[in-house]
């Protein structure tokens, strides 16, 4: 189960230290409104449910305190193949291109221990920076 911060669902970007630092200043700085997650990995071995539209989210930074306060603004679950490119470029970490967007994640993925392929479930959410504290 995800931690939960004044009632609501926190999340994480990315795994601590430099990584998580950077998809956190993305998200702050405005570029970052969009990040994808495994459905298998971090739903259901978690014992979480996808987020839902309107659904409001406490943005954790590399030091475990509030970053900032999202709305998800969009859900969706996609097989890793049809993931689409305007959700690649709404990540905002500078993909060249859908299949490079691929590549980085499924190296990032296997880096966790998770191999997938291109019927794998990603949920892509969507969201808007609330605010920050």
């Amino acid at each position: 189960m995800w931690p939960r911060s004044d009632g609501l669902r926190t999340l994480e970007l990315g795994t601590p230290g430099e990584l998580r630092t950077r998809l956190t200043n993305l998200v702050l700085a405005g570029q970052k409104t969009a990040t994808a997650g495994l459905l298998a990995l971090d739903y259901e071995a978690e014992g979480e449910e996808v987020e839902h539209v309107g659904e409001h989210l406490i943005l954790l930074n590399d030091a475990g305190d509030r970053a900032a306060e999202l709305e998800i603004a969009r859900v969706d679950l996609v097989l890793f193949a049809n993931v689409p490119w305007d959700f690649a470029q709404a990540e905002g970490e500078g993909y060249t291109s859908i299949e490079n967007w691929r590549e980085v994640h499924r190296d990032y993925w296997s880096s966790q221990g998770f191999d997938i392929d291109d019927t794998t479930i990603i949920v892509c959410l969507r969201f808007h920076l609330i605010d920050t504290p």
